[in-house]
């Protein structure tokens, strides 16, 4: 009994532990029909919205590429109407899906509370049911102005969102206040809105489309991560202390249908096409080049600043020396012994940067050139060859000398002798 009471509880730290590093990581993934409608899009486009039909019309507008739910299994993108529940200062937005005649599924909602002195807070929550339990957007708020306890896993301004660093923004209540839609809600003339479409009665500029599976959906949407992170995050709890009375427990509308089919797996089917991935990013690349563009270069910029901060050590290894254009760079900044390896040198036009800059020990190696010009081993070599030609032109010399010696005093001898036998004559 006490060692099935052990493993119970291992395994439930184990699953505690996965659902937190999935949290931390940012698993793009849920596994739920919300999969295909990004939340962080949505509030995007309501931060960048004027009025409420302007943002149910855009949200299902195919060009913007939000919308890709299809709940009611048809393969065609659902409608999502818009309808604004008022009470007082708090506005519960209700983002709400059609799948047949007799039932409605909210997808999402926004909820908006003014406080007396102006500011505003907002969170986007989606429903639990397409999205699991207290899946909460909202701005990344500075906790010290909220009065908020600051979250520990946004310490800095910049975290790390799928091995790339994201550099993050705050946002203040006030700056809430001043988004274009906000502000016009909370005029004295603003009428709530509540979208008059239903099932199988939608707006003349409105013709569904094909559903894509997720991975294309995801491959298209993931290039606005940078912004989505840096301006976005998930909360654990909702801010708005009558969430659940004012909406949740009286508002909600729930699809018994939807609940069926998730049970059944039948949205899995959406992820069976990983190979679209590219096609997705693809047709961001194609929509928006001059940002996709730019999202290439910001991970270029990255992935250098990367290698410039990494050191490495190697021993007993065949190295290969950089290409040209680096070695001012690295022969500047090091001091380098290689012992018992195998070195290629560098290619012509970096010995000058090499014999002035970098002091190496080398011993016991074979030098192999790659290119015209010479090398540090080459050079020790012609400093050997350069001795052993001025030995042996010493050597040349002084024999050459003793040549000329010797001769000159045969050369003497012969004239003392003629000088001898013309005297006796």
């Amino acid at each position: 009994m006490k060692r099935f009471i052990i493993t119970t509880i291992l395994v439930a730290l184990f699953a505690a532990g996965a659902t937190l590093m999935a949290q931390n990581n940012n698993v793009e993934k849920l596994g739920l029909p919300g999969d295909n409608l990004n939340l962080y899009a949505v509030m995007k486009l309501f931060q960048d919205s004027k009025t409420l039909e302007e943002f149910e019309k855009n949200l299902n507008d195919p060009n913007s590429n939000i919308n890709n739910l299809d709940l009611n299994g048809d393969n065609l993108v659902d409608y999502i109407k818009v309808i604004d529940n008022v009470n007082g200062d708090i506005h519960n937005i209700v983002l709400q899906d059609a799948v047949s005649p007799k039932e409605n599924q909210d997808v999402a909602v926004i909820t908006v509370q003014r406080f007396q002195n102006g500011q505003v807070q907002i969170q986007l929550t989606g429903d639990e049911q397409l999205y699991g339990k207290d899946y909460i957007i909202e701005p990344i708020y500075d906790d010290s102005a909220t009065g908020a306890t600051p979250n520990p896993g946004y310490a800095g301004n910049t975290r790390v969102i799928n091995g790339q660093s994201v550099t993050y923004v705050n946002t203040t209540p006030v700056q809430v206040a001043s988004w274009p839609l906000i502000s016009f809600m909370f005029l004295p003339s603003y009428v709530a809105w509540h979208s008059s479409w239903y099932w199988g009665y939608y707006p003349g500029y409105w013709h569904p489309w094909r559903a894509y599976s997720w991975d294309y959906y995801y491959g298209y949407q993931y290039n606005y991560n940078r912004y989505y992170y840096g301006h976005y995050r998930q909360w654990n709890y909702h801010r708005y202390s009558g969430w659940n009375n004012d909406y949740y427990n009286n508002r909600r509308s729930y699809s018994p249908d939807i609940h069926h089919r998730i049970e059944m797996g039948y949205y899995k089917t959406t992820y069976d096409h990983p190979d679209q991935r590219k096609e997705g990013e693809a047709t961001f690349a194609k929509v928006h080049p001059e940002q996709y563009r730019r999202s290439q270069s910001i991970s270029n910029v990255n992935n250098s600043s990367i290698n410039r901060r990494t050191g490495t050590t190697m021993s007993n290894q065949s190295v290969a020396n950089p290409h040209s254009g680096n070695n001012a760079t690295l022969n500047n900044r090091s001091i380098t012994t290689v012992t018992n390896k195998s070195v290629t040198n560098r290619p012509s036009g970096t010995n000058s940067t090499i014999d002035r800059r970098s002091t190496t020990t080398v011993t016991d190696k074979s030098v192999v050139k790659t290119s015209s010009g010479q090398n540090v081993g080459a050079i020790h070599n012609n400093n050997q060859t350069k001795g052993a030609v001025v030995n042996s032109n010493r050597k040349i010399e002084n024999k050459t000398k003793t040549e000329k010696v010797v001769k000159k005093d045969t050369k003497e001898k012969e004239s003392e002798n003629k000088e001898s036998d013309h005297r006796r004559q």
